[in-house]
């Protein structure tokens, strides 16, 4: 089998606002074709553009090439190799970051094609299903352009995500920083009374996880706010501090009353090998198709593992990101949760309508997905429809 193709589908939903700060608003769909008919499905979360211009530049020396012009040809059952053959052929320009992330998608379809071929599901080539289900959070970003009104509509979506049947939601819970939502500045005492007030609409037995999106700024002014949250039983706390802060997040791991999680930023094993072992984060949250594919997401799974650390990607696109990441949670024994957000918890149309993930969800769990590679159905009407006008500079 041959690689023939590469086609870049940039997305973009109606009234896109780029004083929003939410990736559901565009995306890039890549499409793996080979001599055999069989197409390969991925995405990646990043600036679809800037994804498309990797993939499809013209290279200009060894070290600098163009993700398409370096596949054609290519065996896609050979995924390892051709990782190592696009990471090399485009160091130079895009060793981290945006490069990777275009890798990622293209390796996401290239599993996709070698489940479809074999007749297996994606779970099965990674290693095979260490459980019988996959455990989803909702992961709920609520909107409001006072304090009380965010307050109250994130208390409305953890309800119906509770009524919905999920045993575990995520608040996304920023009310300063970069991702502070509508330009609203609340203040930290603010933020803890929204998450008192979430913990008593669902009560103890429902599981909760905060995000902060890099709310501080360093390990001190986080650690101030994160021990008055010990009695709230939070499952973990997700990026408290920027990124690169790897000795600020160490001394979170080590002084926060509970687990702390970073990653989804990250591309490559090598960024999470810092993340681990100098920021000491219990929580590691690579996304599949930001951090270089299921090739590259299934290395860093196999290093949170030996260090002892729990695996909970991260996912904000469509269903095919979404996909990719159950079946890595099915391939590895350290995965307790994936990020999951049904089409009826959203108010995105690329999430509602580009593509269905092929899960069901039962009494708050996810069946292991059947249908061979990822088990996408993407709908080309949604591809269509949502078609971006060609970028012109």
């Amino acid at each position: 089998m041959k690689i023939t193709d590469i086609e870049c589908h940039v997305l973009v939903a109606p009234g896109l606002r780029q004083d929003a700060t939410s990736s559901s608003q565009d995306n890039v769909v890549v499409l793996v074709h080979t001599d055999q008919g069989i197409t390969g499905i991925g995405e990646t979360d990043v600036g679809p553009w800037i994804a498309k211009a990797v993939i499809e530049s013209p290279g200009s020396h060894t070290m600098a090439l163009g993700l398409k012009e370096l596949l054609i040809g290519q065996d896609p059952f050979d995924t390892s190799a051709i990782w190592e053959k696009m990471y090399v052929g485009t160091c130079m320009s895009t060793r981290r970051g945006a490069g990777i992330c275009a890798i990622g998608a293209i390796d996401m379809a290239l599993w996709d094609i070698k489940g479809k071929a074999l007749g297996l599901p994606c779970y099965k080539l990674l290693g095979g299903a260490h459980t019988d289900y996959i455990v989803p959070y909702a992961s709920l970003q609520p909107d409001g352009k006072t304090v009380a009104n965010y307050k109250q509509s994130l208390v409305n979506w953890l309800l119906k995500a509770k009524s919905h049947g999920f045993r575990a939601a995520k608040l996304e819970c920023t009310l300063d920083g970069p991702y502070r939502h509508a330009g609203l500045q609340g203040t930290d005492e603010e933020m803890t009374e929204i998450i008192i007030a979430c913990r008593e609409a669902v009560g103890a037995s429902f599981i909760l996880m905060v995000d902060v999106q890099y709310l501080w700024h360093d390990a001190g002014s986080a650690l101030r706010v994160l021990k008055k949250w010990e009695p709230l039983d939070i499952f973990f706390v997700e990026t408290p501090l920027r990124t690169d802060n790897l000795e600020g997040y160490a001394v979170l791991a080590r002084e926060a009353p509970m687990r702390i999680a970073a990653g989804e930023w990250l591309t490559t094993r090598f960024e999470f090998v810092d993340l681990l072992d100098r920021g000491k984060i219990q929580v590691a949250q690579p996304d599949v198709g930001r951090v270089g594919g299921l090739t590259e997401a299934l290395r860093v799974c196999h290093l949170a593992e030996d260090r002892g650390r729990l695996i909970v990607p991260h996912c904000w696109n469509s269903g095919i990101g979404i996909a990719a990441s159950a079946h890595l949670a099915a391939a590895v024994p350290h995965c307790p949760f994936i990020e999951y957000l049904p089409a009826n918890l959203t108010d995105s149309p690329l999430r509602i309508e580009l593509a269905t993930d092929g899960l069901q969800m039962q009494n708050g769990l996810l069946h292991l997905p059947e249908k061979p590679g990822l088990g996408v159905d993407l709908n080309m009407d949604a591809l269509e429809k949502y078609r971006a006008e060609p970028l012109t500079l």
